[in-house]
């Protein structure tokens, strides 16, 4: 999790390559109407976000359903949309949070040299005034977003009780 240019995507199929889970990238899951707003640099509204927030929920739940694992990169910006992607009924560990805390200078680099995507520096003054950074009780690994991704990926791996291979 992680504001836009934290490194979620890149981070997050790194793991999934290192375990051979599945990885999923939250940005797929957004409506068309979704990518225009923030393709034309309009933030999303929490009503915006409820649709895909129920998308995403889904595919976590029918994982957890198959007894598989993934990673999903994702945003989840707030508290609120932690909890709304934790299946009801899930076992307290099934979801497991990473937080790629990276600093604003190092996120508008990156974004300065997006060409494709849609999330571009014009979101990133909203996605940090959205963040809400995660509590103490919420467990989340909180990990330097600028580090590179394989020390992250063994950081996390480390974390979630898996042997690193070199």
């Amino acid at each position: 999790m992680g504001v836009a240019g934290a490194g979620k995507t890149t981070v997050g199929r790194t793991l999934a390559d290192a375990l051979h889970w599945s990885f999923y990238d939250a940005d797929d899951f957004h409506s068309a109407d979704n990518v225009a707003r923030m393709r034309a640099g309009t933030p999303l509204t929490d009503a915006d976000r409820a649709p895909w927030l129920e998308a995403l929920n889904r595919r976590i739940s029918d994982t957890l359903h198959a007894g598989t694992s993934a990673v999903l990169a994702c945003s989840a910006l707030r508290r609120t949309y932690r909890v709304a992607l934790v299946p009801v009924g899930a076992a307290p560990d099934a979801v497991r949070f990473v937080h790629l805390r990276t600093s604003p200078d190092v996120l508008s680099r990156r974004l300065a040299r997006r060409r494709t995507h849609y999330a571009t520096g014009s979101l990133l003054p909203s996605q940090l005034a959205t963040l809400e950074e995660p509590g103490d009780d919420e467990q989340a690994l909180v990990v330097d977003g600028a580090r590179p991704a394989p020390e992250l990926v063994a950081d996390i791996m480390r974390s979630l009780g898996h042997p690193i291979r070199t």
